[in-house]
């Protein structure tokens, strides 16, 4: 059975989620999930793509370090914020009208209503996608896309729901990637990913609004007959819950984080005894003391805010009475203390958080479970059933080179010991001329003139090579 590797990366406002998966058939085995500190995006764009892309670099070698691995293309998300919906239509004169409809027929008048549809500012807008809304067909109308695949018609009309996002801000990915050398596989409308990962068939089908709050954007999109029927964004999150604990108290970002993450809590009423403790920080003279109460209402206030408007969009989508499924609510944010009742409160729905269903078996660690790690690991899914290629591959291992060697012929020409008188003096015969010896010795071959300092090197220990033998054969005499 093949297998391969699929890369995802969630580009959030507050992190990068890196996502590596083993797909063999259709089981999938997440091996690596880490999140990363981001940097130079805001609102899910790409504000600054050089700080981005540094901080992504490192993201990705700790990946193929771990892994022993070479990432070569990634899945990405596109951003959520600044998104039009617009509607669509499409209709085309079947010429084989006895011919049952089939998906192949769908799916190329999905591409004619996005080729067809005119952009009011090509040059700064693009499509994000399409979703098929209904389908009619000579007698019925209204029919969804697994209705409308096996019927018989002259004609088939479409009608879409379509996603206009930035150019620029798609163009700033492109840019990233490439400074990365790494190849873009595909781009995925993420509202429709993480409802991959979180929502279950029954929930799609009986109305849910699916809320995913994240650092610098939270989106809500309304499914309902098994289908996404709208979709907005805030552009408020997360961070900026952060960003009023730091300006109320006068504190860093990184600590204002710290103690939202820690201490922080939604409905200051429902703390209990946390709301009696007092915290310390000890960074400035004098020290300041912030009881957690006032944090809470700190975080309250801008809970609220957001609940008022996922709630305002969900009016404006005309399905606020057909939400048998209540909200799920997802991303990062969804881990605040109360924020769940909180939205229970204020809206009367049923809420749930929303994790990646366990429909793949992991070694990655615990966070792959999280509310946060949803985005990433919808576009694995997305990616395993679109069947795009390997993303990765083994890294290249060079094979150390054999040393060469040269035998070195070393000859002992060492004189014969001299005597204080001649030998003919005394009549003696003439001590017998020790015969020159010569050894074959081995040394490692002298490298070219090109290499430099090795050359030297060398040539250094060859000539220890010939003093050795030379000492030696010097003491056996």
């Amino acid at each position: 059975m093949e297998e391969k590797y699929i890369a995802s990366i969630d580009l959030g406002s507050s992190k990068f989620g890196l996502c590596v998966a083993k797909v063999t058939g259709n089981d999938v085995q997440i091996v690596y999930y880490k999140e990363t500190p981001s940097e130079g995006i805001r609102y899910s764009m790409i504000s600054n793509p050089l700080k981005a892309s540094q901080r992504l670099k490192q993201a990705v070698q700790e990946a193929e370090k771990e892994l022993m691995i070479k990432i070569l293309q990634v899945v990405v998300g596109m951003p959520r914020n600044e998104v039009a919906q617009v509607t669509a239509s499409a209709r085309i004169e079947r010429t084989s009208p006895d011919d049952y409809i089939t998906a192949e027929e769908v799916q190329a008048l999905k591409s004619m209503a996005l080729e067809t549809y005119p952009l009011p500012n090509p040059d700064s807008q693009i499509m994000y996608g399409a979703v098929a809304q209904s389908f009619s067909i000579d007698d019925e109308i209204q029919l969804v896309e697994s209705d409308v695949v096996g019927t018989l018609s002259n004609t088939l009309e479409g009608n879409f729901k379509v996603f206009i996002g930035s150019r620029k801000a798609t163009t700033a990915l492109d840019k990233i990637f490439n400074s990365l050398s790494i190849a873009v596989a595909k781009k995925y409308f993420l509202p429709e990913v993480v409802a991959k990962t979180v929502l279950t068939e029954e929930q799609r089908m009986g109305g849910v609004a699916l809320v995913d709050v994240g650092a610098g954007v939270t989106s809500v999109a309304i499914y309902h007959g098994g289908i996404m029927r709208y979709y907005a964004s805030i552009p408020f999150g997360g961070k900026s819950i952060t960003n009023d604990i730091r300006t109320e108290c006068s504190i860093s970002e990184d600590l204002a984080e710290k103690i939202k993450r820690r201490f922080g809590a939604a409905q200051p009423g429902k703390l209990a005894t946390l709301s009696e403790k007092v915290l310390q920080i000890r960074l400035t003279e004098p020290f300041k003391e912030v009881p957690v109460r006032y944090i809470s209402e700190i975080i309250d206030c801008r809970a609220r805010e957001i609940v008022d408007a996922v709630l305002f969009y969900i009016q404006e989508s005309g399905l606020q009475n057909s939400l048998r499924s209540g909200i799920v609510l997802t991303g990062g944010g969804a881990e605040l203390v109360n924020f769940k009742s909180l939205i229970e409160e204020m809206s009367g729905y049923n809420v749930i958080k929303g994790y990646p269903r366990f429909t793949f078996s992991a070694s990655a660690g615990s966070g792959v479970y999280s509310t946060a790690a949803t985005a990433a690991i919808g576009m694995i899914l997305s990616a395993k059933d679109d069947n795009l290629p390997d993303c990765v591959s083994a890294p290249e291992v060079v094979e150390p080179e054999e040393e060469e060697t040269v035998e070195v012929e070393v000859t002992d020409e060492t004189k014969p010991k001299e005597t204080l008188f001649q030998p003919e003096e005394f009549g003696e015969a003439q001590p017998k001329e020790k015969p020159q010896k010569t050894t074959k010795v081995k040394v490692p071959k002298a490298k070219s003139e090109k290499t430099g300092i090795l050359s030297i090197f060398w040539k250094n220990v060859e000539d220890t090579a010939l003093k050795f033998y030379d000492s030696a054969n010097k003491e056996e005499e």
